[in-house]
């Protein structure tokens, strides 16, 4: 029977993470860019499940762009106060073009009010 060193232990490799630096270092970056790259991934993902990542785009999922629209638009609804109208304008602008796409890819149209995220964003119109 032998006994390991600590040098055979995995967590020794010059290959594994760090894993108490990468803790500090998310700690150092900020709230608003947290909120603005999670927004910025809501706000792709659910452009590529309407089809919008290229013109002749074959994937279009408009039961996954609903959840990423709506949870966007609670993220940005509730976040703007907190990231001030510099960075939030440009999310509810991007927003809002999602709702709009979402309506024109529809086949059947939602009530006023009753769109992706429009609970939170109220009626969305062209």
């Amino acid at each position: 029977m032998t006994e390991a060193t600590p040098s055979d232990s995995p967590s020794s490799a010059p290959d594994a993470p760090d894993y108490d630096d990468m803790t500090r270092d998310i700690a150092d970056v900020p709230a608003v860019e947290v909120i603005t790259t999670v927004a910025v991934h809501l706000l792709s993902a659910a452009a590529v499940n309407l089809g919008l990542d290229k013109p002749d785009s074959e994937h279009k999922d408009l039961d996954e762009a609903r959840k990423l629209i709506t949870a966007l638009a609670g993220l940005v609804t509730a976040s703007a106060t907190e990231i001030s109208s510099f960075h939030a304008a440009p999310l509810r602008d991007g927003l809002k073009s999602l709702q709009l796409a979402f309506r024109e890819a529809s086949l059947v149209q939602d009530e006023p009010g009753q769109g992706p995220g429009e609970k939170f964003t109220g009626p969305v119109y062209a």
